[in-house]
């Protein structure tokens, strides 16, 4: 069973108020709130373990202890080994990082392929290299659904593809993309596979044995955690290709990405959140299981529920004459979106709408979230891009037919 009351009560801000109205968080796209125990982690670090890794102290053993248990629980998350996990500061910064040591060895006459539907921290990163001589190109999206032209991507895949990189899910609409397939289809002809997970995390469990990716990054923020990135690479990646590093830096797997000293607070952040997560799937009983398999059932809770509001939010916008919806508006095709909804009204601007909605009390973003590619695409980027609206399962049936309610007394 899942008890959203009881998911609630963990979680601190939730229980804050604008005027006399209960604040509800539909902002999660662009970072969860979190838990208790995450923030006392964080506090508990630095109040009793603060130092520098390898130093034949205390404080410092109880960093090291810190850093491994950190990669550790990463590694359970995504499904994978604790070296094949790279901390920093945010999936941005690693993805520009990796771009670089990627390609190394690139040239003209090389090909990067990205998506339309993407965030522009999957973008930038590659556009970067056209002056090594590399091509991007951008593969064509189904404009009804945001969904990733599986046609177009066999048309511009070639020889001269050095790699693909797509989002899991899109941030900006919930739409989710076939990753394996994609993956299946660059691996035939020697390209890499990069996937940008962070709007994917929080909502199903990320099995990248099963995706065959090659790269697959993360934010701890946008799954109940501090501010910090994650970045997964198969081992073999990790150990062959160069990363930028100072001198003394260790060759060590996965360290040897690491630049710099870590933020240490965060990492025991990390590894509490994704011991609340495993909590939701363990159940009163404690750990009876693994911390993957309690992992597998929280997610399938998680699943179940948000699935229920997001067919509750979307048969309520449908109803609205005027709201458009973006992405995936067929209620029997929900399990290819996450519940985030990216919609515009005839009669306002987003930004107008959002605004409406703050001063109700609701938390909601317009724009275009970073997925500029998208809005551009879609024609409504010099139109004030979408309004929002994104819910993970810390939220309520109510919280939903409240928003709903705004959104028709603006209509």
């Amino acid at each position: 069973m899942f008890d959203v009351a009881s998911v609630r009560a963990q979680f601190p801000a939730l229980s804050q108020s604008v005027g006399d109205q209960p604040m509800a968080f539909l902002d999660a796209p662009g970072g969860t709130q979190v838990p208790r125990r995450v923030i006392d982690a964080i506090s508990g670090y630095l109040t009793t373990s603060n130092a520098n890794v390898h130093g034949a102290f205390l404080t410092s053993q109880r960093t090291d202890a810190v850093v491994e248990t950190a990669h550790a629980a990463m590694g359970d998350l995504l499904g994978c080994t604790p070296e094949e996990i790279v901390f920093g500061p945010n999936m941005t910064t690693l993805t520009f990082g990796l771009s670089r040591a990627l390609a190394r060895d690139w040239g003209t006459g090389d090909e990067v392929l990205t998506t339309w539907a993407e965030h522009d921290a999957n973008v930038a990163p590659w556009q970067a290299l056209e002056e090594r001589g590399v091509r991007i190109q951008q593969v064509e999206i189904n404009p009804a659904d945001c969904m990733v032209d599986l046609d177009d991507l066999a048309r511009k895949l070639s020889p001269r593809t050095r790699l693909v990189a797509v989002g899991y899910a899109s941030n900006a609409v919930g739409t989710i993309h076939p990753v394996a397939e994609i993956a299946r289809m660059a691996h035939s002809y020697g390209a890499l596979v990069f996937v940008d997970a962070v709007h994917y995390a929080p909502h199903r469990l990320i099995n990248v044995a099963a995706l065959d990716c090659d790269f697959l990054a993360c934010s701890a923020y946008k799954f109940f955690g501090p501010h910090i990135g994650v970045l997964y690479g198969k081992r073999r990646h990790l150990a062959s290709y160069r990363p930028d590093k100072v001198r003394p830096a260790t060759e060590a797997l996965p360290y040897r990405w690491e630049t710099g000293t870590q933020n240490h607070e965060c990492l025991a952040g990390v590894t509490e959140a994704v011991e609340y997560l495993a909590d939701l799937g363990r159940g009163p009983r404690g750990p009876v299981t693994t911390r993957r398999e309690a992992l597998g059932t929280a997610f399938a809770l998680i699943e179940r529920h948000e699935s229920a509001l997001a067919e509750r939010l979307l048969t309520g916008l449908l109803r609205i004459k005027d709201v458009r919806v973006y992405g995936i508006t067929n209620p029997a095709r929900l399990h290819e979106r996450t519940a985030t909804f990216g919609i515009r009204l005839e009669s306002v601007t987003p930004n107008e709408a959002a605004t409406h909605l703050g001063s109700s009390g609701i938390c909601a973003w317009s724009g275009n979230f970073y997925a500029l590619s998208l809005t551009e695409r879609l024609g409504i980027e010099e139109h004030g891009g979408l309004l929002r609206l994104g819910l993970v399962h810390y939220n309520t049936a109510e919280e939903v037919d409240r928003v709903l309610r705004e959104l028709a007394s603006i209509a």
